[in-house]
C-alpha cells in the first residue's frame, strides 16, 4: 500500500501545482445549474422539483472534464511506463488515479452541490439526502471515469469517445441518486436508492481498477 498512497499523493500535489482543472470543474458545475433557472424560470416549485436533476446531471458533467488528462498526461511523458515498471499491480495504480480523481473532482462537487441546491430551493432535509448520494455516486463516476479513461488511452479522438463509453455506465447512479432526493423531497422512505448506489459502489471497486489495469498494460504495450 506504499506505492498505493506515493501514486495518490503524487497526483495531489501535481493538482496543487496546477488547479485549473479543480477549478475549471467547479466553474463549469456552478454555471451550468446557474443556467437552469435562466431557462426553466424562476418559479421556486418548479426548480425545487426539478432541482435533484439539475444537480445530478451537472456533477456527472462536471466530473467528465478532467477525465482525458487522468492517464493521458503521465502517458505522454512516459511516468506511466514507469509506474507499471515500479512492480505496482496495474489495477493498483488505476485505483490510486481513481481516488485522486475523486479527492480533486468529487469530493469539491460535493462541497459545492449544497450551495448550489440550496439556490434551486431543495428543502434542507433533501440537500443532506443528496449528499448522502454523492457520496458514493461520485466515487462511482470516479471509477467509471478512470475505467474509460484507461480503455481508450492512446487512441485517436480518446477525448470524443471518451463521454460516450462512460455516460451509460453512469444512467444507474443518476437514476438511483436522484430517486433517493427525490423520495426525501416527498417525505417517502429513501433508503433503497442510497442502498443500491453503495452496492454499485461495492461491486465496482474490485471490477473497474481490474478492467481499468488490463487496459493500461494494452496502451502501455
Amino acid at each position: 500500500m506504499t506505492g498505493f498512497f506515493a501514486i495518490v499523493g503524487r497526483d495531489l500535489r501535481l493538482s496543487l501545482r496546477h488547479g485549473a482543472d479543480t477549478l475549471a470543474a467547479l466553474l463549469f458545475f456552478v454555471i451550468t445549474a446557474a443556467l437552469f433557472p435562466l431557462a426553466i424560470g424562476p418559479a421556486p416549485e418548479t426548480l425545487g422539483r426539478m432541482a435533484p436533476g439539475i444537480v445530478w446531471v451537472c456533477a456527472l458533467l462536471a466530473a467528465l472534464l478532467p477525465l482525458d488528462r487522468l492517464f493521458g498526461a503521465d502517458f505522454e511523458d512516459g511516468s506511466l511506463d514507469q509506474l507499471l515498471l515500479s512492480g505496482q499491480p496495474a489495477a493498483l495504480v488505476a485505483l490510486a488515479k481513481a481516488v485522486s480523481h475523486w479527492l480533486t473532482t468529487g469530493l469539491p462537487l460535493m462541497v459545492a452541490a449544497g450551495p448550489v441546491a440550496g439556490m434551486l430551493n431543495l428543502s434542507a432535509d433533501a440537500i443532506i439526502v443528496l449528499l448522502a448520494g454523492l457520496l458514493p455516486g461520485t466515487a462511482l463516476l470516479s471509477l467509471f471515469g478512470a475505467t474509460g479513461a484507461a480503455l481508450v488511452l492512446g487512441a485517436r479522438r480518446g477525448g470524443v469517445l471518451l463521454p460516450l463509453l462512460v455516460l451509460p455506465l453512469c444512467a444507474p447512479v443518476l437514476i438511483f441518486g436522484v430517486a433517493a432526493v427525490d423520495a426525501a423531497a416527498s417525505e417517502q422512505t429513501y433508503a433503497a436508492p442510497l442502498l443500491l448506489l453503495s452496492a454499485l459502489l461495492a461491486a465496482a471497486l474490485p471490477l473497474c481498477p481490474l478492467a481499468a489495469g488490463a487496459a493500461l498494460r494494452g496502451a502501455a504495450e
